[in-house]
This record gives C-alpha cells, sequence and structure tokens, in this order.
C-alpha cells in the first residue's frame, strides 16, 4: 500500500502530534469498515434461528454490504473532494452508525438487507476520505509512507478483529449485537473527526458523472439476481430478463465512460495489460477467498460444534498468517519480481484451499489450522503486491485513479465470492440431500436444518451434504487461484526494481 498515493511536490512541514492523533482517528473509521466485513460470517447460525431468511435473502445479507461499498468507492470519493473529505466523512460515518442500529434490531431479512445496504453506502464515503486526508496531513513523503503503512495494518487488522470481535460477542449477546458495537465506535469517530480532522476539498474538482455511477450499480446487481434467481428457482424467466438487463447496462457504462469528458472509470487505463492483469488476478482471488470462508464459519459452528467464539478463535490462523507475512514480501520482489511474486502467492493459496478441502473430512483441528496458515501466507503476498503492481503500471498522474479502481475491484471481489461461490456451495449441499431430506428448512441452508432436525442421523446426513459442498466449493476456489496466478505470472511485469517511468 506504500504507493497509493502520489508525493505531494516540495514538502517541508513535518506533521506533528495532532496530526498523527488524526491518523488515529482515520485509522478507526477503516478498522471500522474492516471488521463488519468479516463479523457476519459467525453471526449466520444465530441470525438464520432468529429472522428464518432463505438461502437466496442469506447470500443477499452477506454480500450486499460489500456491492454497495464496491459500486459507490469512486463516486463517494468524487463526492468528498467536491463538498469536502471531512464534512463526507462525518456524515458518511453518522449514516453508518444509524445503518448499524438498523441492522441490530431488524425483525424481518429484507430490514436487515436494507440496513446491510445502507450500511455499505455509508461505507463507501470513509476508505476515499481517509486516504485523501492522509495525503493533506502528511506533506512530507517519509511520514506519509509511514501513515499509509499504519493505515493499510489497521485495515488488515480489522479484517483480523472480526472473529474475535464476533466471538466474543455472540458468546454473551444476540446476534445484533455483532451491529450494535459500531454505534458507539461511530460516536467516538463523530467527536474526535470533528475537533481533530483538517477540512479539504479539490479546487477544481469534475463533474460527476451519477448516470454512470447508477449503470455500473444497476449492471452489477442485476447480474447478481440473476445467479441468486437460477439458485433459488432453477432458470426462470426473471433470471434470464435480470442477466440480459445487467450485460446490456454493462456495455452502455462502458459507452459511456468513453464519451463523456470526465468519466467517472477511467477505461483507457484498461488497455493497459499490466494493470488490467493486477486487477483480473486481484479480483479472482478475492472471489475464491471470501466465498469459501464465509461458509467457513458456518461450518465451524454447524458442523464441527464450535461456539462462536471459539470458531471465530479457529479462524486467527489465516489472518494472522496473512499479516506476518508482510516481513517477506521485500525479499520476495527482490528475487521474483512484482509479477511472479504475486503469482506464487495466489498459487501458494490455491494449494492451501485444496488442504482445507481434504482437512474438513478429518477429525482434529490441526491438519484445518495448517491449511489456514498456507492460505494466508499465499494470500498475505498477493494481496499486499496488488495495490502496488496496479499503481505502479500507469503512469503517475493517473496513480490516483488506479488506485480507486484497485479498491473497487477488492469489494466486488468479496462481494461476488459470496455470490457465485456461495451459490455454488448452496447448489451442491442441496444437490446431494438425500430425497426424504430434501424439502422445506432443511433445503434452505444447514443453519435451518439444525433447527429442524434437531440431532440425530438426519442432522449428521446434512451436515455429510453441507461438507461435501465445501469440499467441492473449495477444489472450485483452487482451479480459480491457478488461472489467478498464471494471469499474474504472465500479465504483471517482473522487473525486481521500481521502473523510473510508468507506461
Amino acid at each position: 500500500m506504500t504507493h497509493v498515493l502520489e508525493p505531494v511536490p516540495a514538502p517541508s512541514r513535518l506533521a506533528g502530534r495532532r496530526e498523527w492523533a488524526a491518523l488515529a482517528v482515520l485509522i478507526l473509521a477503516v478498522v471500522l469498515l474492516s471488521v463488519d466485513s468479516t463479523v457476519l460470517g459467525l453471526a449466520v447460525p444465530a441470525l438464520t434461528a432468529a429472522l428464518q431468511p432463505s438461502a437466496g435473502e442469506l447470500l443477499w445479507i452477506a454480500d450486499v454490504y460489500s456491492f454497495a461499498l464496491a459500486g459507490l468507492l469512486v463516486l463517494m470519493g468524487g463526492l468528498a473532494d467536491r463538498f469536502g473529505r471531512k464534512r463526507v466523512l462525518l456524515i458518511g460515518t453518522a449514516a453508518f452508525g444509524a445503518a448499524s442500529a438498523l441492522a441490530a434490531f431488524a425483525t424481518d431479512p429484507m430490514t436487515l438487507v436494507v440496513a446491510r445496504a445502507a450500511q455499505g453506502a455509508a461505507g463507501a464515503t470513509l476508505m476515499p476520505s481517509t486516504l485523501s486526508l492522509i495525503r493533506n496531513l502528511f506533506p512530507d513523503a517519509r511520514q506519509r509512507t509511514r501513515a499509509i503503512a499504519l493505515w493499510s495494518a489497521g485495515a488488515s487488522g480489522g479484517a483480523v478483529l472480526g472473529p474475535l470481535v464476533g466471538g466474543v460477542l455472540l458468546e454473551h449477546f444476540w446476534w445484533g449485537s455483532v451491529f450494535l458495537i459500531n454505534v458507539p465506535i461511530t460516536a467516538v469517530l463523530l467527536v474526535a473527526g470533528w475537533f481533530l480532522l483538517p477540512e479539504s476539498r479539490n479546487p477544481r474538482p469534475g463533474r460527476l458523472d451519477a448516470i454512470g455511477a447508477a449503470q455500473s450499480i444497476a449492471a452489477i446487481l442485476a447480474v447478481v439476481y440473476a445467479v441468486k434467481e437460477v439458485v433459488g428457482h432453477g432458470p426462470t424467466a426473471a433470471a434470464a430478463t435480470a442477466a440480459l438487463v445487467g450485460v446490456v447496462t454493462a456495455v452502455l457504462f462502458v459507452r459511456r465512460q468513453r464519451r463523456v469528458p470526465e468519466p467517472l472509470v477511467d477505461i483507457g487505463l484498461f488497455a493497459n495489460r499490466a494493470f488490467s492483469g493486477a486487477l483480473a488476478s486481484q479480483l479472482i482471488a478475492l472471489i475464491a477467498l471470501t466465498g469459501l470462508l464465509f461458509f467457513f464459519s458456518q461450518y465451524l459452528q454447524l458442523v464441527r460444534g464450535h461456539s462462536p467464539l471459539e470458531a471465530g478463535l479457529r479462524e486467527l490462523p489465516l489472518m494472522l498468517a496473512a499479516l506476518a507475512v508482510v516481513v517477506l514480501v521485500g525479499p520476495l520482489v527482490v528475487r521474483l519480481g512484482l509479477g511472479r511474486a504475486i503469482g506464487l502467492g495466489l498459487g501458494v493459496a490455491g494449494l492451501g484451499l485444496l488442504a482445507l478441502a481434504g482437512a474438513e473430512s478429518l477429525s482434529g483441528y490441526a491438519w484445518l489450522a495448517g491449511a489456514l496458515v498456507v492460505i494466508g501466507l499465499g494470500f498475505g503476498v498477493a494481496f499486499t503486491l496488488s495495490t502496488d503492481a496496479a499503481v505502479s503500471a500507469v503512469e503517475p498522474h493517473r496513480a490516483g485513479t488506479a488506485s480507486a479502481l484497485s479498491e473497487t475491484s477488492y469489494e466486488l471481489g468479496a462481494a461476488l465470492g459470496v455470490a457465485l461461490l456461495g451459490s455454488l456451495q448452496t447448489v451442491l449441499y442441496r444437490a446431494d440431500l438425500p430425497e426424504h431430506l430434501g424439502g422445506g428448512a432443511v433445503r434452505e441452508s444447514l443453519a435451518r436444518a439444525s433447527e429442524a432436525l434437531g440431532d440425530g442421523a438426519a442432522l449428521d446426513l446434512a451436515r455429510e451434504s453441507f461438507t461435501w459442498a465445501m469440499q467441492v466449493t473449495a477444489v472450485a476456489a483452487a482451479v480459480m487461484l491457478a488461472l489467478a496466478a498464471a494471469t499474474a505470472w504472465r500479465v504483471i511485469p517482473s522487473t525486481r526494481a521500481r521502473p523510473s517511468s510508468h507506461g
């Protein structure tokens, strides 16, 4: 993440205590977003028992947050540039707290879907504002590099904290507590941000392409709806219509971005094979990781019988390995170059997924933990370097746009992972259920089956079907990672020293 922002010319002023205190506020904001992206998986069994969502509704609850965040990230960055980064950040923080309260006290699945979408929309105001404010707080290049490294560590650390925070809360409170905890944190952010953050804006903001933003969101949601409709009800007319609408809207979006003078997305960047390769490998990797891990939390609780806290602790090896790999990244890039290092990381993560598929049939935890460490090491290398690869592939003056597209790719991959691999897992689970178990609540999800069947031979059969579906999904995810690894290895440049010019 150290190359996300372009150096500000001729800095002489060094940041003082107030600026570093302001950085702490910005880091808290990204920690909040990261925790919220990983905490939900642990709460699925409990919220399923309370709200009784269908399989399709459960997938929407899981991924509409990331879809809204990804779809609005670039637009909200433009709003922050125009109306003031501090103002947009504080408004977004207040909205995030309100949406979290709505989610915590939701009494039906659709209310929770709406609340999660509102959380994602509000979250989209936080990410670009924090990076822009860091640029203004730290004009000295060396201090800014350190500040961005701390910001990046906060984002990674939040992902680690998510399962732990969720596990502790669910051990003592109801499922809504994983959302309600956001309210006091947003209150701290609002007060501290009001006093510590400086206001800044772009003196020459471009025109906002609201139509382009609406087209991009409509295209994504229409395609995802089509996928989930096929999962829930087969290849219906509604699914075909939604898929057609999504594809047509995507084509119109691309045409518009090529035509308008100030596009929401600089389509010309994708002509750069290195840039496209970096984003493609990042997107595929996120689909593979998040699609699998969403169900892994359920596997630990519903198949292995762990409490939410025990499940959260058992997921820690993956996140800790991903964090620890930071010390290996520098020497690895020097030895292999950027593209090969990313390819190697993705390949290692794919091997870890294959190991995880095998370990899910074995008793004990040691094999699962070993597989999680391998996955974490591989993904840690890939994700630490992927933003750098995307930004360093383009000219310096386009680095900000490249960074925003990289963040969008990250969030979109997280959402598509649950939508695509989550849907595959659901289809496989249903297909493997014995005929006498294949109806009603049992068919919707293993969480619903656990309530309907109670302990006994029938539930054991449902658990076996769920485990088998997870194993096949893990293999599919490993194949995707092999594709991403090959793309990164071949397309992303592997020069061992940073080039002096970009092209």
